[in-house]
């Protein structure tokens, strides 16, 4: 075959990222390993070269990838961060200590995996889908290039079959398990469970923060027989919360090995506290059994320092503006809390938009009754839910509620956007929420004055 080295299919980034980002609506969505074992066999294995901490879960998954990558950083290593959705621009998914990965690099991989996807096309495993050939070029940047000390290394849909899963971490963090993408993971929660339980490998230590009992049920017997530990939230560690308010809030942290008080966070929503202790569950057991070294006073300044965009981020002050992508019935349902909990508002105005395989009217039943006036659009993107038929989800829902809603449908976003901004006094809290295509748009567009370049 030509030497990929040699094989210049890209003469510029934009090209490069065009053809990555245009394998989605072709192959879509297909879960499996075949064609990524492929892959990393024909560059030789870059995934054995590195330490994961491979983070699954239906809801926290990115904020626990950040406070694991700020934590890590501040005790001195260096840290690869893969993580999805992006909001900015498709380099935001490949991070090293910080920084997306650079143009000029993204366009070297990208021409060394075209001609090596090209071949597999032809072949009876078919064309390699867009999030594969991310996933590529994120083992072949941080195993050929950059070379970090840890790789965070977060699921992109489910565990067992996603790609992400073809690595072997020295630890494994499972969130919640929740309401998301039933459609491929199965009917159930427990369905999504065993999905999100097939990240735990032979002998490598396991951290939850899932507390339904059949899910609990599920993961402690896949780590029985892949006879790990799986530390529990509440049975192994805990977290007490100390205070709550806006960009600031305290708790203590209590483990098997020891115990740790006054930490400070600036993610909002009492949930985060939840997301901090399995980061700093999972940096113990790397801490006791991994000689990582943590000094206490990196551990609290990065978790401090760790920020997360697009979740409970408040991207202006005149009029206030919250961005959230709670997108899933759980989502909303941290959403609703931390609107009742964290923030001080007279009117409370929201603007939203969904995906079409979401549990849209579980999720508005915890949102909907705090609502004064709800502005329904869509987000840009192929796949969307037309803002009609979320809004006769809304009706239904609204018939409901013991007080009066007003509910505004624009599909166009920037229209819907205008509304939401006209609408505010001093008193109101205005935010944006649903799913991330449109937190991605938005917060692009109040934050630099353009579209972003979002996907998966």
């Amino acid at each position: 075959m030509n030497n990929e080295a040699d094989y210049a299919s890209f003469h510029s980034v934009g090209e490069a990222v065009s053809w990555i980002t245009g394998l989605m609506p072709v192959s879509g969505i297909r879960p499996g390993l075949e064609r990524m074992r492929l892959l990393m066999e024909r560059f030789g294995h870059p995934e054995r070269r590195l330490k994961f901490v491979h983070v699954a879960g239906t809801n926290g998954k990115g904020s626990v990838c950040a406070f694991l990558t700020s934590v890590l950083r501040q005790c001195g290593y260096d840290v690869g961060t893969f993580t999805s959705p992006y909001l900015t621009s498709y380099a935001n998914r490949l991070q090293y200590n910080g920084e997306d990965i650079p143009d000029d690099i993204l366009l070297d991989l990208a021409n060394r995996l075209k001609p090596v996807c090209d071949e597999l096309a032809q072949s009876e495993f078919g064309a390699p889908t867009m999030f594969e050939v991310t996933t590529a070029l994120a083992l072949l940047y941080y195993g050929t290039v950059t070379y970090p000390d840890y790789v965070v290394w977060e699921t992109g849909l489910g565990g067992r079959l996603d790609v992400t899963n073809i690595v072997n971490p020295v630890v494994c963090i499972i969130t919640n398990i929740g309401h998301d993408h039933m459609d491929i993971l199965g009917p159930t929660l427990e369905d999504v469970a065993r999905e999100k339980a097939g990240i735990i490998k032979p002998g490598v230590p396991v951290v939850t923060t899932e507390l339904r009992p059949e899910s609990l049920a599920i993961l402690q017997e896949k780590a029985d027989q892949c006879r790990c530990t799986l530390y529990r939230l509440d049975r192994h560690f805990r977290y007490t919360p100390l205070s709550v308010a806006e960009d600031a809030q305290t708790f203590s942290f209590s483990g098997p090995f020891r115990e740790l008080n006054g930490l400070a966070i600036t993610l909002n929503g009492i949930h985060q506290q939840a997301n901090a202790a399995a980061a700093i569950m999972a940096l113990e057991v790397l801490r006791q059994y991994y000689a990582l070294i943590m000094e206490d006073e990196d551990l609290a300044t990065g978790l401090r320092n760790a920020v997360w965009p697009g979740r409970l981020e408040m991207v202006r002050r005149n009029p206030r503006i919250l961005l959230d992508g709670a997108h899933n019935p759980e989502g909303m349902e941290m959403l609703a809390t931390a609107l009742r909990d964290v923030y001080r508002y007279g009117r409370l105005n929201v603007m939203l938009a969904m995906m079409p395989n979401k549990n849209h009217e579980q999720s508005l039943r915890h949102i909907l009754p705090m609502v004064d006036t709800l502005i329904i659009t869509e987000p840009d993107f192929h796949k969307k839910m037309k803002a009609e038929e979320l809004a006769e989800v809304a009706g239904r829902v609204q018939a409901a509620v013991e007080r009066p809603i007003e509910i505004i449908v624009e599909p166009d976003w920037h229209r819907a956007l205008d509304l939401l901004c006209n609408k505010a006094d001093d008193s109101t809290l205005s935010v944006v929420t649903g799913t991330l295509y449109l937190i991605a748009d938005v917060r692009a567009w109040l934050r630099d004055g353009k579209k972003s370049e979002k996907g998966w």
